[in-house]
């Protein structure tokens, strides 16, 4: 099977790291110095979780030059990249093609699927992790959990609505539990699910309340830990995607509190989020995906939730993209 990683940023590159690792055959997206130091000395991966390792030779190109035909693709660039990221799978994607996008940003796949002609799930994966140095990427904690799965109904992709092609449908999951497995044995916690819509939610239930108060004060997660306004913001903004969640017909089967708490606590002190690094160093971020997009949902939905109105109006006084 031939994966495709379309970002070896501290996702993509634990993602496909890992999967060459186990010997399987993957092929990295990547630009600038990190591209050259994985062409020159291969890529580092600092684990917490499996141990440190560097998989050498490693296959990595720039868009322009791939011109093969990938078995699976994984999705790991930032939403403000994913444009660009899908006009560069249009012409290389093949009808049997499965797309995995692994991004902070709620319903990515179902935004992308009329956009190419092979089948688009949805995913979402919890894990800390970054580039530390060209060619190198350092996961400090070891959760490494990823979710992916077929969105319902005739949604769950154009090319496969089972009321219309049951066999293709069969087919489609066949792989995908192959893909399961495969991450798996790579040591990576995976979960091909029936309810991605649900898993996606919740694992964004902490990505954006973390993203948007720990930008709007400028916190590490040690902030965030203790009690105190910082933490009290943290939680309402928790509560809030769960009410637009179940204004959207979701019903969660955890304490989305309690979980984001956990996730919360098994940070390390220092760390932030990839949102408050991006807009540190002057650059594009995914504050609309996690900011503006929640506020977006909460007026479709007829939710209130002012505690990302407040975020949101702020993050636009401030200019921030």
């Amino acid at each position: 099977m031939k994966f495709l990683i379309v970002g070896a940023g501290g996702t993509g590159g634990c993602i496909g790291g890992y999967l060459a690792k186990l010997g399987e055959d993957v092929t990295f997206i990547a630009r600038g110095r990190h591209l050259e130091a994985m062409r020159k000395d291969g890529l580092r991966v600092k684990s917490a979780r499996i141990g440190d390792f560097v998989s050498n030779p490693v296959k990595a190109y720039t868009m322009e030059e791939y011109k093969d035909v990938p078995d699976v693709v994984f999705v790991c660039v930032k939403y403000y990249s994913l444009d660009e990221a899908v006009e560069f799978l249009k012409p290389i994607v093949g009808k049997d093609t499965i797309v995995i996008p692994i991004l902070n940003v709620y319903g990515t796949g179902g935004k992308i699927q009329p956009e190419l002609d092979c089948t688009v799930t949805d995913g979402c994966v919890y894990i800390f992790s970054m580039i530390e140095a060209p060619g190198v990427i350092v996961q400090p904690t070891p959760i490494f959990r990823l979710f992916f799965g077929l969105r319902g109904g005739r949604e769950a992709s154009g090319v496969i609505d089972k009321a219309v092609n049951p066999e293709r449908e069969k087919q489609v999951r066949e792989r995908l539990g192959e893909v399961e497995k495969l991450l798996n044995e790579a040591g990576i916690e995976a979960c091909m699910t029936e309810s991605i819509e649900k898993d996606a939610l919740q694992k964004l239930s902490f990505v954006s309340p973390m993203g948007a108060a720990g930008l709007y004060y400028d916190g590490v997660a040690a902030d965030f830990m203790v009690p105190g306004e910082r933490r009290e913001m943290f939680f309402d903004l928790v509560r809030e995607v769960e009410m637009v969640g179940r204004a959207m017909g979701i019903t969660f089967d955890v304490n989305l509190a309690e979980n984001a708490g956990n996730i919360l606590a098994g940070l390390t002190p220092d760390a932030t989020t990839s949102m408050q690094r991006d807009v540190a160093a002057g650059g594009k971020s995914e504050v609309d995906g996690l900011v503006h997009e929640m506020v977006r949902l909460g007026e479709t939905y007829h939710v209130d939730v002012p505690n990302y109105r407040r975020i949101s109006e702020w993050v636009k006084m401030k200019g921030i993209q």
